[in-house]
């Protein structure tokens, strides 16, 4: 038997003892990480199962053509004889054939309103809605908003139903617990639970993006069931996934109810949007943009048209740049659109502006955006040509200098009345013609492309390549970085584009 000093047989007690002490923490750890984590929902879960529906719909689609097959041209010597080879000869061709798709939704009212997403119910020819209580009834489409993807349906339950509560989305931070409930591959009543995962997405479905992501799992037949908060209040509406085969992969979106909520009341009430609309095309503001507006930082939104007879016709114009809107600062060019068209029709609005370096508030009474709608599609065809006068008969040879060639990378051109009529250029669109990019230029790196039209410069409209030459040299000697051009399509549609002088 090995004998060990007394002091070793101290030090041998000390570290048993601390080994002791360890082992009964971790003991005590894994007790406590056993009762650690997020509560139960079940009682939520019941609290709110009711209130949430499954949706089927029906409709008749066209039928396929059978085995792929060459078809001929009427006339042709060989069409008889390719009917007589053809797999599907004698066969009825494109026979009516029933769709049928799955979703959620969930009651808002005792009366048995249902929100949902339009994009489930879009087309259908009969709504069917079932009930967590095994009920089914047919559903009456009250109104349906493409652009935010919702819609509202309307049962007959002959008594009152469960309903929910909208909250506010506004109040759900990254990482706050939530809840989805639906009917992913037609299972019904299905219930996952997970986080805030982000806020404000733009996945670019639509004008007024501004998604919450969220990892609790969504699948194919959740699309309009709620996204529930750990009160119970409906803070998104379940409405797309990042998926192969549709199956969840951990990130799905929900529409924030804040942006929901009025186009539901509107649907509700009118059955139909009636949003705000400011008369204005916008485009964001790059690094460059600003630069060549004088401007610090990205904030606003730049003005690139306004529609003739709109709100802002005579009150705003091209080139302004909006910092803010009815007492909201415009972080990015998509936050404008969204908060207009959340501010009610004929509301008198204090609009924010930079114009010519100088900080202008504008006051504007906003119209509606249906009806701005037809009045953008008329501008469009009822845009006068330029008089006879300025435009050129013929190309007078004049071109730009080679050091400005040199700083935008461009070569220009006359816009003749015969490339007018080449090109198909509509309206009042004047300028001159792009003819080339050089090859690694700035002006490449921004997409500028021959065929295209640039009207302005730095707000200053060009006719001729003479003007343009000279505008691009005083920008030059005023110690500009970059030049804003306005450049149009043949069609007529414009944008602004910041180009580095080289």
């Amino acid at each position: 038997m090995r004998v060990f000093p007394r002091f070793q047989r101290i030090y041998l007690r000390i570290l048993l003892f601390t080994l002791m002490g360890w082992t009964a923490g971790f003991m005590v750890s894994a007790v406590v990480a056993q009762t650690v984590g997020p509560a139960s929902v079940s009682e939520l879960v019941t609290e709110l199962s009711g209130a949430v529906v499954n949706i089927g719909t029906s409709r008749v689609v066209e039928g396929g053509n059978g085995v792929p097959f060459p078809r001929l041209p009427e006339g042709s010597p060989l069409r008889e004889l390719f009917e007589e080879l053809n797999p599907n000869y004698g066969q009825r061709e494109r026979l009516p054939q029933e769709a049928r798709s799955l979703g959620s939704g969930f009651f808002i009212s005792a009366e048995g309103l249902v929100v949902t997403n339009n994009h489930v119910i879009e087309g259908a020819e009969e709504i069917l809605i079932y009930t967590a209580d095994g009920e089914r009834f047919v559903a009456e489409l009250v109104g349906a908003d493409e652009k935010t993807d919702l819609a509202v349906l309307k049962i007959d339950a002959g008594a009152p139903v469960p309903f929910v509560e909208f909250g506010d989305s506004d109040t759900a931070e990254v990482g706050d617990w939530v809840m989805a409930i639906g009917n992913p591959f037609g299972l019904g009543g299905s219930v996952s639970l997970g986080i805030v995962s982000a806020r404000h997405r733009d996945i670019n479905t639509g004008p007024y993006d501004d998604f919450i992501q969220t990892d609790a799992a969504i699948n194919q037949g959740n699309s309009g069931g709620p996204l529930f908060d750990m009160n119970g209040d409906v803070v998104g509406i379940a409405t797309a996934i990042i998926a192969r085969g549709g199956s969840s992969r951990g990130i799905g979106f929900a529409i924030p109810v804040n942006l929901a909520r009025p186009v539901i009341e509107q649907l509700s009430e009118f059955g139909e949007t009636r949003r705000g609309w400011l008369g204005v095309g916008i485009q964001d503001v790059t690094e460059d943009v600003a630069v060549s507006l004088g401007h610090r930082g990205t904030a606003g939104a730049l003005v690139v048209d306004v529609t003739p007879g709109g709100p802002s016709e005579g009150a705003l114009k091209s080139g302004d740049l909006i910092l803010n809107f009815d007492g909201r600062d415009i972080v990015t060019m998509t936050d404008l659109p969204r908060i207009v068209a959340l501010t009610p029709v004929g509301k008198s609005v204090t609009v924010q502006i930079i114009r010519d370096g100088e900080s202008l508030e504008i006051a504007i009474e906003l119209g509606r955006l249906e009806t701005g709608e037809r009045l953008i599609a008329e501008a469009r065809t009822q845009t006068k040509p330029p008089k006879d006068e300025d435009v050129p008969a013929t190309d007078d040879g004049k071109r730009l200098s080679p050091d400005v060639r040199e700083m935008i990378g461009l070569s220009v051109a006359p816009l003749t009345r015969e490339l007018r009529d080449e090109l198909g250029v509509v309206g009042s669109v004047s300028g001159v013609l792009i003819a080339e990019v050089l090859a690694n230029s700035d002006a490449e790196e921004k997409g500028l492309l021959p065929g295209l039209i640039i009207s302005e410069v730095n707000q200053n409209a060009v006719q001729n390549v003479t003007e343009l030459d000279s505008l691009i040299k005083a920008a030059r000697e005023a110690g500009r970085l970059a030049v804003l051009f306005r450049v149009f399509d043949a069609s007529g549609i414009s944008r602004y584009v910041a180009v580095r002088l080289g």
